[in-house]
């Protein structure tokens, strides 16, 4: 039970930490950038989602998750990783497509974050969670959905704006 609160105590300080940053810090920087430019960088945090595809070996070293959930995790994270980088690509490239792109990015990671939040608790992933994981659920994925949410706000906030100013 000790371990569960700790992990999840450190993922309540990864989002307080990481939402005190996108308040002083980033949200202001993204005013000051082109819609584009704004983009690209928050769509850069979720090109690293490949990362998930850890959980194969962690897997094996006792990391009790089920080959349902796992295969759902890093399918998700990778289809979501590609997906970020064709929007970045795109935006970069100020092609007709790019705001399309990166909607469906951001529809993509909810869902999959979702999805993946929900297995994780349905099969108690916290308790057995353990090295780059561990480090994975409490650090990367508060800043997954920071990102997330700089994503969208920038897509709705900024719709009518050109994509370079």
């Amino acid at each position: 039970m000790i371990y569960t609160f700790a992990a999840a105590l450190a993922s309540t300080l990864s989002f307080i930490v990481f939402a005190s940053i996108v308040v002083w810090y980033v949200a202001p920087w993204l005013r000051t950038q082109s819609r584009a430019d704004a983009l690209i960088a928050l769509l850069w945090v979720q090109v690293f989602r490949y990362v998930a595809l850890q959980i194969f070996s962690a897997q094996k070293f006792g990391f009790a998750v089920s080959d349902g959930a796992r295969d759902q995790i890093a399918i998700g994270d990778v289809v979501g990783a590609i997906l970020a980088l064709s929007a970045i690509i795109a935006l970069r490239r100020k092609a007709r497509m790019a705001i399309a792109l990166t909607w469906l990015c951001a529809a993509e990671t909810f869902l999959d974050l979702a999805n993946s939040t929900v297995a994780g608790l349905r099969e108690s992933l916290f308790e057995t969670a353990a090295g780059v994981t561990w480090l994975i659920l409490t650090f990367y994925v508060p800043i997954l959905w920071l990102s997330l949410g700089c994503i969208t706000w920038q897509l709705y906030a900024r719709r009518d704006q050109p994509l370079m100013a």
